[in-house]
């Protein structure tokens, strides 16, 4: 999915596992599907996985992970993942890489899920936990929950390298509406950042666990509203903001990041990552409904 991808495949993993975790090292590794796009992952055995960044920017979610995640998983109502082991570059292999306790569950998209609203709820209790832990001074920056503007360049390149795929009058105004709310004034509070439909897991129909926080850290909360647009609609997306108290500017604001992380992913993946480039159509479309509702 990117120019300067690094290969991996089940043979590597198990001689990175044979070197530096042998106790490991003979169970089955076999490679994990997914939408993902900075990680390659693997199962290992039933109980484990392996996740090795596929690119440079992928690199810090390693021990990002590994020392945050034990912190906060007390305080959250749903399952996320548990870093076990952090390993080292080697075998031609040039990141860090890590075993986690792995989470059953199956990824679902809006059309599939069985109940939207009990899933609205149960998954703005988990961002409002989440926004309620203390953060320390040494707290990641979430670098979506930086101020709107810094995306501006990045929106409006993307809408004309999109020129003819989209009504872009229509997207620069639901943008140029977002960059003109009232921005967040407040300490920042964790975020996870990134809550697309292939970041949630469920089980038996009922939302279990929240995975991949490489975007965690703390900032403005809006860029957690993405699953507004990203997984809900009508009546279990207002379910969604009634249950976070989402006034106008963060509302505004959430529909912003979600636009702009939507308009990045399309013209970068579109030939190479087709379930991630539907979801962010989803999003576009979306925002442009609700932003005619609400004009």
């Amino acid at each position: 999915m990117h120019e300067h991808e690094v290969s991996t495949d089940p043979g590597l993993v198990r001689r990175l596992l044979g070197a530096q975790f042998p106790q490991w090292a003979g169970l089955p590794v076999s490679p994990v599907r997914t939408s993902g796009t900075d990680n390659a992952v693997y199962r290992l055995g039933e109980e484990l996985s392996v996740r090795m960044p596929r690119i440079g920017w992928g690199v810090e979610q390693v021990a990002k992970e590994h020392v945050w995640l034990p912190r906060l998983a007390p305080h959250l109502p749903l399952a996320v993942p548990e870093p076990l082991a952090q390993g080292e570059p080697a075998e031609g292999y040039p990141y860090p890489w890590a075993v986690h306790r792995w989470l059953e569950g199956e990824n679902l998209t809006w059309e599939a899920l069985p109940d939207p609203l009990e899933t609205a709820r149960s998954l703005a209790r988990f961002v409002l936990a989440l926004r309620r832990i203390p953060s320390p001074p040494d707290a990641p920056r979430a670098n979506r929950g930086e101020p709107l503007h810094t995306r501006d360049t990045g929106v409006r390149e993307a809408v004309a390298a999109l020129h003819g795929q989209l009504d872009g009058k229509a997207v620069l105004a639901a943008w140029d509406a977002s960059l003109h709310a009232d921005e967040w004034l407040h300490a920042p509070v964790w975020a996870h950042g990134d809550l697309l439909p292939g970041n949630l897991l469920f089980r038996d129909g009922v939302l279990s666990a929240v995975i991949d926080f490489g975007g965690l850290g703390v900032g403005d909360p809006a860029c957690d509203l993405l699953p507004a647009w990203s997984l809900f609609a009508g009546e279990s997306r207002e379910v969604y903001r009634s249950e976070l108290a989402a006034d106008e500017a963060l509302w505004l604001r959430g529909r912003g990041h979600a636009l702009a992380q939507a308009l990045a992913f399309i013209p970068y993946y579109r030939e190479t990552n087709p379930a991630g480039v539907r979801t962010s159509w989803r999003v576009v479309g979306e925002v442009l409904a609700d932003a005619r509702t609400t004009s």
